[in-house]
């Protein structure tokens, strides 16, 4: 039977963030409907091609979910939607020199790189205890 031990510097503060970005591209029911598969693929050769120049990266996993919303034109204007979330920590074993500011260029770099490649107009994105939203233009 193993036995576990803490590993030296791994515990710190909690740093988690989240992309959630859609499938569907564009607005509205018409748009192509990607893959997890290709949201999966941009985002680790991002991930080899930062690694590769000796550059920061985040790691995180893929989930899929689905959006669901509602406006006041009634069923014609509510929507639901296949979504991408990419999810993660910072974690203070392997990153505990990248700073906050750091971070979130990071995510904002990862989530326009996904949101180009999935046609989005917009991509959430949450890190910490803050949210914002990037706008393709």
């Amino acid at each position: 039977m193993k036995s576990f031990r803490l590993v030296p510097a791994s515990e710190g503060p909690r740093r988690e963030f989240k992309i959630a970005l859609g499938l569907r591209a564009g607005y509205g029911s018409a748009g192509r409907i990607y893959d997890l598969e290709e949201a999966v693929r941009t985002a680790h050769r991002w991930m080899r091609e930062r690694a590769a120049r000796g550059e920061p990266f985040l790691s995180g996993l893929f989930t899929r979910g689905e959006v669901l919303y509602a406006a006041p034109g009634g069923e014609a204007a509510s929507h639901r939607e296949p979504i991408a979330i990419f999810a993660g920590e910072v974690l203070p074993q392997y990153a505990s020199d990248l700073d906050d500011g750091t971070v979130r260029e990071l995510l904002d770099e990862l989530a326009a790189e996904m949101g180009r490649t999935l046609e989005q107009e917009e991509v959430h994105i949450a890190y910490r205890d803050r949210t914002w939203t990037l706008k393709a233009q």
